[in-house]
């Protein structure tokens, strides 16, 4: 094995984690918690965002060696590549990098963040409601989306592995 097919190899994988973590989020987590009251909804979100946030190793590992590894490996494919092989990690790499990492650092990210920062056992049930409208629905679309390209990438990245 060379240098890009491990890369490749390696890069497929982490962005397949990447892709089954979105996936998690839209069918198991994000439907778990909306029959819950608002400030229940709110805090169980707040404090599943806390443990990636707070760098949690293999979540972190996972995440951003995907994008080390894509942007490598689209680099070295790019080289020693021709044709399909060539276009098909590019195409990878531009639909995994706008639509999953993209969205993730400047919406879903900042959402996290915001919701963070809620003092939620202050608040009325007023305030709640509206910081659960204005979190949730947008959090979830999104991440509905990034769950879309993140699937794209991972097969269009198999794809490239099998043609090697």
């Amino acid at each position: 094995m060379n240098l890009l097919q491990i890369t490749l190899t390696l890069t497929t994988l982490l962005c397949s984690l990447v892709a089954g973590f979105v996936l998690a989020f839209a069918i198991v987590v994000m439907p778990g918690i909306r029959s819950l009251n608002d400030r229940d909804f709110l805090q169980a979100f707040k404090v599943i965002d806390r443990v990636i946030q707070n760098n949690q190793p293999i979540f972190v590992l996972v995440w951003l060696g995907s994008i080390l590894g894509l942007v490598t490996a689209t680099l070295l494919g790019i080289v020693q590549f021709d044709g399909v092989n060539r276009l098909l990690i590019g195409i990878a790499a531009a639909i995994y990098l706008l639509g999953v990492q993209l969205p993730t650092f400047s919406i879903n990210v900042p959402l996290n963040n915001q919701l963070q920062m809620l003092q939620l056992d202050t608040m009325n049930d007023l305030a709640l409601g509206k910081a659960r409208m204005n979190f949730e629905k947008s959090w979830i679309q999104w991440n509905t989306f990034r769950t879309v390209f993140a699937t794209l990438t991972s097969v269009l990245l198999i794809i490239v592995v099998f043609e090697l």
